[in-house]
């Protein structure tokens, strides 16, 4: 297998052709590329096509690549671009444009939550959240998984791309400017309140579990 961390190796490899360096960026990077798309198409069918779509341009594009970003971005920029296109067109009563106010201008907590200006340390939380679930509890907890994927899911679908780049694909915050084109201060906007909505929704998991009453529906 080739040494996905050395674009050099694996870009020599590629453009030569090498079965076994192609096979190997499919199989670590189709996964992510598939969640990526899934928030700009309708289905999980055409998030798949546009994965597809991907790899063939990536293939007829690997000898103008010029290495100004690294492979896996510029194989995500090819992919978030085929999955806006298909996008736009599976949604044509609700054009993409539409979505540029999809931050929403509510708060992302219950204001009731915390203490008001006529009280006692005003601002603070009425009652401390639950603490969150250890690595060691609940990182392998099926259900907790199932929770933050039904989270992402309901996100508006630039909340959604912004938290599946950061969070789970691991890119900066620079890099998913680049990649959404969109302004450093929309990504923090953007990534706060996905990030708030999914902390509320595993909060309700756990507090569920913590009141003994397992495993609760959405």
């Amino acid at each position: 297998m080739p040494d996905l961390a050395s674009d050099d190796t694996l870009l020599t490899r590629l453009r030569a052709r090498d079965e076994r360096a192609f096979e190997a960026i499919v199989d670590s990077w189709s996964g992510g590329m598939a969640r990526v798309a899934r928030n700009f198409v309708s289905t999980h069918e055409s998030a798949a096509e546009v994965v597809q779509d991907t790899w063939l341009a990536v293939i007829h594009g690997l000898d103008t690549f010029e290495g100004r970003s690294s492979l896996k971005t510029w194989v995500f920029r090819i992919l978030i671009n085929t999955a806006k296109r298909r996008g736009s067109n599976e949604y044509r009563t609700t054009p993409m444009s539409s979505l540029v106010d999809d931050e929403g201008v509510g708060p992302t907590v219950d204001p009731a939550r915390f203490r008001s200006e006529g009280e006692s340390y005003p601002h603070h939380w009425r009652e401390l959240p639950l603490p969150w679930p250890s690595p060691e509890q609940r990182v392998l907890d099926g259900e907790l998984r199932a929770r933050v994927v039904d989270a992402v899911n309901r996100l508006p679908a630039r909340q959604a791309a912004v938290i599946t780049l950061r969070d789970i694909e691991g890119y900066d915050s620079g890099e998913v400017c680049d990649l959404l084109d969109i302004s450093a201060a929309n990504q923090r906007v953007l990534l706060h309140r996905a990030r708030a909505f999914a902390r509320g929704r595993i909060e309700e998991y756990v507090m569920a579990v913590a009141a003994g009453e397992g495993s609760v529906t959405a």
